[in-house]
């Protein structure tokens, strides 16, 4: 029972005063990115697990927000039982309402047990879903560069 406390904790939280007390101010008009944070949370359906990593990209306004408050704000979230799509689309609309930046994205890569143990058991698989906010859902140029920058990395 306690476990399921732990994974259900986020319900309570509130996930704009987090990522208000992690603002700092920045007039840069660059792309933040802060990819491959794990994620872990439990599907609402069938309370199995799924797990992944989310890509988190914003282009400032005036403020920033602290790495280490983007993954409380995400941790916040998972500790719910969820959905991916539901979950990408609160990551990314909480910031778009509190840091008011120029543009979100957010994307998730998960695998999900209720796919992988059940139902049609496809192992190997994963969810891949997205939000596009402001710049990124506009411009193709700023959603081109942030596509290069999450490849990037895995081109090394």
């Amino acid at each position: 029972m306690q476990s399921l406390k732990h994974l259900t904790s986020g319900s309570g939280q509130d996930v704009h005063a987090i990522v208000r007390s992690g603002i700092v101010a920045d007039r840069r008009r660059k792309i933040v990115l802060v990819r491959d944070i794990p994620i872990t949370s439990l599907c609402e359906h069938h309370v199995l697990p799924f797990f992944g990593r989310c890509h988190v990209a914003y282009i400032p306004d005036q403020r920033a927000l602290r790495p280490s408050h983007l993954s409380k704000l995400i941790d916040s979230f998972c500790r719910r039982l969820q959905v991916q799509e539901r979950l990408t689309k609160q990551i990314a609309t909480t910031l778009w309402e509190t840091v008011q930046p120029r543009g979100v994205a957010v994307i998730i890569e998960a695998a999900h047990l209720c796919m992988i143990m059940r139902g049609v058991e496809k192992a190997n698989t994963q969810a891949v879903t997205s939000t596009m906010l402001g710049l990124f859902r506009t411009s193709t140029k700023a959603r081109g560069e942030l596509m290069q920058l999450i490849a990037r990395q895995r081109n090394k």
